[in-house]
């Protein structure tokens, strides 16, 4: 799965107003905690992250299209990712996801 990620400058919690931290985080801090937390959910997927980067600038492409950071991460099969985003656990966690990303793209590959 490939994920491409833009962060927003200030993390938007109004949607998960549970889970909103005492000061302003950004993005970026907000990506992490739910990094942080996704990762057991990954493991108990089966899944694991091939690679997380910076982006740097768009070669070919729309010039308004620009992405911060790029994660790659193989499920064992489509089934995997399916169950872990279905998990009551794992759509609470994923606000932080929501909260953090000012867009995004989730590309199923076959690499």
């Amino acid at each position: 799965m490939l994920n491409l990620l833009r962060y927003r400058e200030v993390a938007d919690y109004s949607g998960a107003e549970d889970l909103t931290p005492v000061e302003p985080i950004t993005g970026a801090e907000a990506y992490r905690i739910y990094t942080e937390g996704a990762m057991p959910h990954l493991r108990a997927a089966g899944a694991q992250v091939i690679s997380h980067g910076q982006c740097g600038p768009t070669v070919i492409g729309p010039a308004d299209e620009e992405w911060d950071s790029i994660l790659i991460v193989r499920y064992p099969n489509p089934a995997a990712f399916v169950d872990m985003v279905k998990a009551p656990e794992y759509q609470s966690l994923s606000r932080h996801r929501t909260a953090a990303l000012a867009d995004a793209r989730l590309i199923a590959t076959s690499v």
